[in-house]
């Protein structure tokens, strides 16, 4: 059973600037909480319950949530004489939270590599910024029968982002990031790994795990795919968020009936 997710939580969120310039966006609230604790629920829901967070820009906002975490997720009673206060627990989950600084100017697979010293022998990755109703155990169990080095999520193609190509027994042939040329499926970032066995793809100074680490592994035959068909969908925008707020407020966010 892998118990340990590593999420990707230090971009500058450029596009959606609106929110970001304050917080950094696994920071920006949907539905009342930030869309990082969504993701962290979710995984929990699959019996993760040891978080590596890859922090970057705003670094301190996220280790200040968690410092506070208690006083975020609990009733307060203040006592404005003596200034004792209590906690009125609602805390349902039982973690530990890693937040390591990765640095503002890291790549994706830089933030990766510095966070290696915290990781399991296996464990979950994703981006600290999209939503999904993915089968963990399913996925878990695909990535330790292949015995490669990732397993990565594909789904159906909304936009362009990484793109699989993957033969008739999963493996993943070629990784391409951001082509020109729309197609069937791509990377849902929702990704299983064996830390051993990523560490040589890490070949480069800063690299960038969709273009530099990924591609190698695909050519290496050590990148299968896991096919998703539910539901997936990432905030990259204001209009994002305000689906996906929408979806909460509705009662339908497929994220959340897991």
């Amino acid at each position: 059973m892998i118990r340990q997710a590593v999420i990707l939580a230090g971009g500058l969120g450029t596009r959606i600037s609106e929110e970001s310039i304050l917080k950094p966006k696994p920071m920006i609230e949907v539905g009342g909480k930030p869309i990082l604790l969504h993701i962290m629920e979710f995984y929990a829901k699959s019996g993760v319950d040891n978080f590596v967070i890859c922090a970057g820009y705003k670094a301190q906002v996220i280790k200040e949530y968690f410092f506070n975490y208690h006083l975020h997720q609990s009733d307060v009673t203040f006592s404005t004489s003596s200034g004792e206060i209590t906690l009125h627990s609602k805390t349902e989950y039982d973690w530990r939270v890693t937040v390591t600084d990765t640095g503002v100017e890291s790549q994706t697979g830089e933030r990766i590599r510095r966070a290696l010293d915290y990781c399991d022998d296996q464990f979950f990755l994703t981006y600290g910024d999209g939503l999904s109703d993915i089968n963990l155990d399913a996925l878990s169990a695909r990535h330790k029968q292949f015995n490669g080095a990732v397993t990565v999520s594909s789904v159906v193609n909304p936009s362009r982002f990484g793109v699989l190509s993957i033969d008739a027994n999963g493996l993943v042939t070629n990784f391409s990031e951001k082509p020109d040329s729309l197609v069937d499926r791509i990377s849902g970032g929702y990704f299983c790994c064996t830390k051993a066995k990523v560490i040589p793809y890490f070949y480069k100074d800063n690299p960038v795990w969709e273009k530099d680490c990924l591609p190698q592994m695909a050519d290496s035959g050590e990148l299968q795919a896991f096919e998703h068909n539910g539901f997936w969908h990432p905030m990259d925008t204001l209009r994002d968020k305000v689906y996906l707020e929408g979806l909460v407020e509705d009662g339908r966010a497929p994220w959340l009936a897991i």
